[in-house]
């Protein structure tokens, strides 16, 4: 457990009683009461500062368009403010209930993907910043990301106070739940399309309904064949990527036709020493694939900047392509505040948060540390490119939808965080009291406050021209 085991009054594991007690204790130190309460110091670091100096690290021609993405509203904005937002938990009270953070928790970083038994779940799907921390920063990144979005779908304080509310008590109940069952019932827990499908019929109106199958029924068709369709263009009888700049640039565009060969050659060896991070039946299943085909993608809000990159492989023919994505994994943004990961590579950090934090993982989830052309070591981990995935569309949600999301999301995160830390200990701090819901309703607030305010602050900062933005 990332919380650990600490010895009970007899010398062996503490009771529940006793792990419950440990989380009401933890009241004393930190009351329910001042997670609601947040201020910006005299002292806080200019946000535009701090987005320049993740900049500094990523590839120079793409830090223009994660500028342009994240300008694009508040909420865009918020997505790739996970460095400003940690550097503003930093300073707060902490529990001391310890779990695997997420780090980026916000509303679309939920989302359903296809399980290695090919059922649909939904779960947290992306960790490029996790790392072991207080419970209460991932609960406060997402009941925030839900302030933001409701602000930006035009909800009322009260609608939005509504949905504040059903997040923090969604996740506080399933803690509750969670700490009654056995270690491997919370292990196993999940939910399955046919689970996401009762809860929401009975709280989406049709229309909205109607919407949630439809989306589905997108994420049941993007897979690798799928990708082909869209991203694969046959030359010469030899298929290859598709080049759409600045989004999607082939290798050999990237590359001179001297560099080439000798690059290819390194993702041969890159894709070998990725294999060895497989489990044995699926590195067999990966060897049955060919590469064929490379190219860099600009992906996410936050993430662009950093390198990703899609693999086409083929395995008998070409209706039968598998698509990689290997993104570049750097130092979590909560490391300078929270401590330096465990792991050896950033990659592998990425990889055993998510398979220690999701219900079920992609089967082709693996790590790697490379070289570049410049002599710089990167850490990257990889996964599928397109796996049944689907995220929740913001921009047609209402009132009552967003709140059954945000109970999703809630529950979703809890047993994500139970399976790591102490839910014990967390229901015992959480208590069965609405207390803390209202305390995080309220710093939502007081927090989609500070990011309309740094939003503000890049764009005077595009107009001044300290920093470029490109539309994305």
């Amino acid at each position: 457990m990332v919380s650990g085991d600490a010895p009970g009054a007899t010398g062996d594991r503490p009771s529940r009683e006793e792990r419950a007690a440990a989380g009401r204790d933890a009241r004393a130190l930190v009351p329910r009461r001042v997670h609601g309460e947040w201020e910006a110091g005299r002292d806080r670091t200019d946000p535009v500062r701090l987005l320049e100096e993740q900049g500094a690290r990523r590839v120079p021609e793409l830090v223009p368009l994660r500028y342009g993405r994240m300008l694009d509203s508040p909420f865009a904005f918020f997505r790739g403010a996970a460095y400003l937002m940690a550097a503003d938990l930093a300073g707060a009270p902490r529990t001391g209930l310890r779990v695997q953070l997420c780090g980026d928790a916000h509303l679309l970083n939920f989302g359903v993907f296809a399980a290695p038994d090919r059922r649909l779940v939904f779960s947290l799907n992306d960790f490029d910043e996790t790392l072991p921390g207080p419970f209460e920063w991932d609960v406060k990144r997402l009941v925030a990301s839900f302030a933001v979005a409701g602000r930006d779908r035009g909800f009322d304080e009260a609608e939005r106070r509504t949905i504040n509310l059903a997040v923090v008590a969604s996740y506080r109940k399933a803690m509750h739940r969670l700490a009654a069952m056995g270690r491997l019932d919370v292990w196993y827990a999940r939910l399955d399309l046919d689970d996401l499908d009762a809860l929401l019929s009975e709280q989406l109106e049709p229309g909205d309904l109607k919407r949630f199958h439809k989306n589905v029924a997108k994420a049941r068709t993007k897979d690798s064949v799928r990708a082909f369709t869209k991203l694969v263009e046959v030359v010469d009888g030899r298929p290859r990527l598709i080049s759409d700049p600045p989004v999607i640039v082939r290798l050999e565009e990237l590359l001179s036709a001297a560099h080439h060969p000798h690059v290819v050659g390194e993702l041969h060896a890159i894709l070998r020493s990725y294999r060895r991070t497989l489990s044995g039946d699926r590195r067999h299943l990966l060897e049955g694939f060919q590469y064929a085909d490379a190219a860099r993608k600009v992906v996410g809000v936050g993430s662009v900047g950093t390198r990703a990159w899609i693999v086409l492989m083929i395995g008998n023919d070409d209706d039968d392509p598998l698509f990689l994505q290997a993104k570049e994994a750097e130092a979590s943004v909560l490391e300078p505040f929270l401590g330096r990961s465990a792991h050896p590579t950033h990659g592998q950090r990425v990889v055993e948060g998510q398979r220690l934090m999701q219900s079920a993982s992609d089967i082709m989830l693996g790590w790697v540390r490379l070289t570049g052309v410049d002599g710089i070591e990167r850490d990257f981990y990889v996964r599928q490119l397109w796996d049944g995935k689907g995220s929740a569309v913001v921009s047609a949600m209402k009132p009552a939808t967003m709140t059954a999301y945000g109970r999703l999301c809630g529950w979703t995160l809890a047993r994500a965080h139970a399976r790591s830390g102490d839910p014990v200990a967390i229901a015992g701090y959480l208590g069965s009291g609405d207390r803390f819901d209202r305390a995080l309703a309220a710093f939502a607030e007081i927090y989609a406050d500070q990011n309309e305010r740094d939003y503000a602050a890049l764009q005077r900062a595009v107009a001044a021209g300290r920093v470029t933005a490109l539309d994305g």
